[in-house]
């Protein structure tokens, strides 16, 4: 073990990071496939959630590291995590502990569903 331990350069290799080193993590219940949440991830991010077995975020609004449920207790455990074709995106799959949302709801995207605006109409809706 090393007192700087970094993410492997096979793994980093992979990743296609934002202007600002971030990559997105789509957060998923590993037994029902209910998407719970996204957050962002740099190189020690991913990193600490492979080795760790929590998921830790960067927060880019407190420019610091936090690990989901380190003071709510809802904690997510890491069954696996996949890099998407681009390498822009990890889907991180969990076992969520309690709620993933910050609001305390098990999920943070409700049932709000936003219409859809572009394309063609839809045949089935009459028209006005």
């Amino acid at each position: 073990m090393t007192d700087n331990p970094t993410l492997s350069p096979d793994i980093a290799a992979l990743l296609k990071r934002d202007a600002h080193g971030l990559v997105a993590a789509v957060v998923q219940q590993h037994d029902s496939g209910d998407v719970l949440m996204v957050g962002w991830m740099d190189d020690e991010a991913v990193r600490r959630t492979l080795t760790e077995g929590r998921v830790t975020f960067w927060s880019r609004s407190r420019q610091e590291y936090w690990r989901k449920g380190d003071t709510s207790g809802h904690v997510q455990w890491v069954k696996g995590v996949r890099l998407d074709c681009d390498g822009d995106a990890l889907l991180v799959s969990v076992d969520q502990v309690g709620a993933a949302c910050h609001t305390g709801d098990r999920t943070c995207f409700d049932a709000r569903v936003l219409p859809a605006t572009v394309g063609e109409p839809d045949p089935a809706t009459p028209a006005t």
